[in-house]
This record gives C-alpha cells, structure tokens and sequence, in this order.
C-alpha cells in the first residue's frame, strides 16, 4: 500500500517565546517492508537553525533553533510511503520464550537493532513485578515465543479501556496499568514492561494508522493521531515482529513506522526547550490516505 501522511502539529503559547531548541523526530525512513519515496517538513516560523541527523537507532531527527519572538509555533509533516504485505507468521514455529530468554541475555551485539538494548528498564518503562505476573501468564512453560505474546496482547484488548484524557505522556506504567485504561502509549509501554520483565526483549513503536478502514474492516483505535506499538524478538531467524495492543492485531499495511526506540522518552515526535512563561497549548492533526498499491 502507498500511502500520503500529513500530521501538522501547533503549540499555542500564553506569551511570546524568546528563545527555542527543538528536536523534531516526525520524518520517517525506510525500514523492513517500508519504503519512504518522498518527506517535506514545514515549520513556521522559520528557524534560524536547522541540522538534519540520525539518531542511533537509525531515527531521523531534526534539530531546530527558534530565535525569533513566536507565540505559535506549527510544524507539518508530510511523507509518501509504501508499506508491503508481512508474510503470515507461524507464531508455534518460533523458540520456546526460555530459550530465547537465554539467547537474549547471551547476545554480545550491541549494534542498532541488537535485541539487548531492549531488555532492561529505561527512562518511561520500569519493570514492575505486578505487570510481570500479569504476562507471565500468557507464557506457561515452553510456549512459542510468538504465540504467547499474540495471546498477551489480545488479553490486553479484552481486559483494558481504549480512553483518550484517563492518562497523560508522563502516566507511567504501573499507574496505566492499576486504572486498566488508557491509550496507545500508555498499552505499549505496560506490554514492553511486561515482556522486559520477563526477560524478553521488547521495543516502542511510533507511526501512524490508515485513517479509513478498507472495505468492511472496522475502523481501528487510534486512527486520525499519533499511534504506538510493540516490537517483540522472535530469535535470529524469525526476527522482530510488530504488535498493536491496542488493536489486538499484527500490525500490517495499515501501520506506518516513524521511529523506534526503548520507549516513548526516546522517540517522542517534538521535544526541547522553549523561554517562556505562562501555558501552552498543543494541537495535532493527523490524515493517513491510501493513494496506490
């Protein structure tokens, strides 16, 4: 699927912002069955600094310097990306998750995409034993890997409330967990925890979700914004596959990476440092259309 994605993101401030340093991470690139064929990103007003750069997990990043008096500040992304099919998985095929336990925690690589970056808590996701326990239980022993976190993640849907405003970005996961409601961030990182904890290695996903479900397919939660989801390690041969918890599904050609990371701290599409006073206000807009095959 090809697809056209614009999401313009608008801070509001109370007062005039003397000064601002952002990093921008809103421009995606290509990625396993991921094709980017054309990025553009507008920035108003215009920065008097701006550096292209790459982050160590290949993210794009953007840093920007705003010297200039501003009271808004709006930014659009707009990206063309073709996104192929996955091949069905064979969740049964994949180790039992003690093996890969094992093999995980033996793994000397310490490149990009090495498995050992994601095993240990980082900045938004502890390992808490009460979310352990709940995973632990969609992995009795010797269970496929694969299998038990398709299980995990359909347990999620059945057992927690997709509500926006219950959370906010610096709701950790314990307390998502202990309301059993949230959003998208918010049931990644309680999975990623709960995967971690176990010692299975688990990243966070960022991207985007087809704003209108084809056919008769019903219309997916987090649709029309910013999306997350789970990367779980299968092993050397099955690799990394990508969960929705939100969505009880695989994601597929629906889904649209943006950035990967250990958690949301990592990839979080604008952050840095504005000299102001007074409130802001954000605003997002996001459209995902299909455009070709």
């Amino acid at each position: 699927m090809i697809y056209d994605v614009r999401q313009t993101t608008t801070y509001s401030y109370a007062s005039k912002v003397a000064f601002a340093h952002h990093v921008l991470r809103l421009t995606p690139t290509n990625r396993t069955r991921q094709r980017v064929h054309a990025t553009a990103l507008e920035i108003e007003p215009r920065p008097s600094e701006r550096r292209e750069a790459q982050d160590f997990f290949g993210n794009h990043l953007t840093r920007i310097e705003l010297n200039e008096p501003h009271d808004r500040l709006v930014v659009t992304a707009i990206a063309r990306v073709k996104v192929d099919a996955i091949e069905p998985p064979s969740p049964l095929a994949t180790p039992a998750w003690e093996e890969l336990r094992t093999k995980a925690f033996a793994i000397a690589d310490i490149g990009p995409t090495s498995p050992a970056h994601f095993l240990f808590p980082s900045r938004l996701v502890s390992l808490d034993p009460e979310i352990r326990d709940y995973a632990a239980s969609s992995f009795a022993p010797r269970r496929p890997v694969l299998d038990g976190a398709i299980d995990l993640m359909r347990r999620f849907k059945a057992d927690f409330v997709y509500e926006i405003g219950s959370t906010s970005v610096t709701t950790t996961p314990p307390m998502s967990f202990a309301l059993r409601r949230g959003v998208c961030q918010d049931f990644a990182h309680i999975m990623i925890s709960g995967l971690r904890g176990l010692g299975l290695p688990a990243a966070y996903v960022s991207g985007y979700l087809r704003t209108d479900p084809r056919g008769s397919a019903a219309r997916l939660e987090g649709a029309d914004a910013m999306h997350a989801w789970v990367k779980v390690w299968c092993g050397e041969a099955a690799g990394w596959y990508d969960l929705d918890p939100t969505n009880a599904i695989l994601a597929d050609t629906s889904h649209i990476a943006l950035a990967v990371g250990r958690d949301y701290a990592d990839i979080a599409p604008i952050d840095g440092v504005v000299f102001a006073s007074g409130r802001q206000r954000l605003d997002v807009a996001v459209s995902v259309r299909e455009v070709g095959n």
